[in-house]
């Protein structure tokens, strides 16, 4: 037991001289989704930079609707503009349509290539050098770790991309319809600046935690139950287990309750600044829509963006330590390779 938790604690095997072939394993996550993907991120790119550009296209003509309606004009322009809306909404959805399906192709490549390493992995350890703790490692890697690595390589580049794109066009958007209405949302939204990163960072630290008594409770698993001392143990690191996801719920909960609060904060101040705009002509209705509308917007790819952030911790986490498995193994192959 001390020796593997020794293993699953330390870093990356230090690199020899001519590498160590296939098996070899990148540092960090982020090398690792280069590695598996390679030119597909860049056409991920592309797909995401023009569904977050088509973004603002809906607002503008929701503007434009609502302003024509006071106006009074022809209703056949009314007709127009929904048209152009319809295609837009079908140009952009189609679009991410596609972005999600290949996005959901270059997760599932990555974890067929990972699921084949730890199968070499597992296939080379030897009865004679297995023991339940490598077995009860791998087992781990097999059925959770991969799937979740494989996973964050789709949109390891493109989504946050896609949320903070998002973010960036319609933010622009809404200081062009009335600067003192954004900078009114924004005050509004600054408080988020704060206590998001100090509540995730919270979560984060319980997140590694767990993921390391889980690891360790299923290698205790496989050595098998009996042992009253050890079975004691395991019975602490559920509790342990279970106290820590209280913990990160209590956080996520609160955190969300906190940025619902902030997004209703900004919708009421947009009210009362943009309703002033448009009681003394600075303003036409259509705008003070357009930006509520704007508003609601940026509440979805804002809270994408924080578990997105979430879930590079919780990767990360996972990857060193399938990452250090493969490469260990890789390492002590060398001398009968040579």
């Amino acid at each position: 037991m001390a020796q593997i938790t020794e293993t699953l604690q330390q870093g990356p095997p230090r690199e020899r001289a001519g590498g160590r072939g296939a098996a070899e394993m990148p540092g960090n996550i982020y090398r690792y989704v280069l590695a598996a993907s390679e030119w597909h991120q860049l056409y991920l790119v592309v797909l995401t930079v023009v569904v977050f550009l088509l973004e603002i296209v809906p607002l503008e003509l929701q503007r434009r609707v609502v302003n024509d309606l006071v106006k009074e004009r022809e209703f056949w322009w009314i007709i127009e503009l929904c048209a152009v809306y319809a295609g837009t909404v079908l140009v952009q959805g189609g679009t991410k349509l596609v972005l999600n399906i290949y996005r959901s192709w270059v997760s599932e490549r990555a974890t067929r290539d990972l699921r084949r390493r730890v199968h070499v992995l597992v296939g080379s350890t030897t009865a004679a050098s297995s023991t339940p703790e490598a077995e009860g490692v791998q087992a781990s890697m097999i059925v959770a770790e991969v799937e979740a690595i494989g996973g964050f390589v789709g949109e390891a580049v493109s989504e946050p991309l896609l949320q903070g794109g998002i973010l960036v066009s319609v933010l622009a958007y809404m200081i062009h319809l009335d600067f003192w209405m954004a900078a009114t949302a924004f005050l509004l939204f600054v408080p988020q600046l704060v206590f998001v990163p100090l509540m995730q960072g919270a979560m984060n630290r319980r997140t590694r935690e767990r993921v390391q008594i889980i690891r360790l409770l299923s290698i205790s698993v496989v050595e098998g139950q009996g042992d009253a001392a050890r079975d004691g143990i395991d019975d602490e690191r559920i509790e342990h287990v279970f106290e820590l996801n209280m913990g990160i719920f209590r956080l996520k909960f609160t955190m969300n309750f906190l940025m619902n609060l902030s997004t209703q904060l900004q919708i009421i101040g947009a009210l009362l600044v943009g309703g002033w705009a448009v009681y003394t002509d600075r303003l036409e209705v259509g705008g003070v829509v357009a930006f509520i509308s704007g508003i609601g917007r940026i509440t979805d790819p804002w809270g994408d963006l924080v578990n997105y952030f979430r879930e590079v911790n919780i990767t990360q986490v996972k990857y060193v330590l399938v990452r250090d498995a493969i490469n260990q193994q890789a390492e002590d192959r060398m001398p009968d390779e040579g």
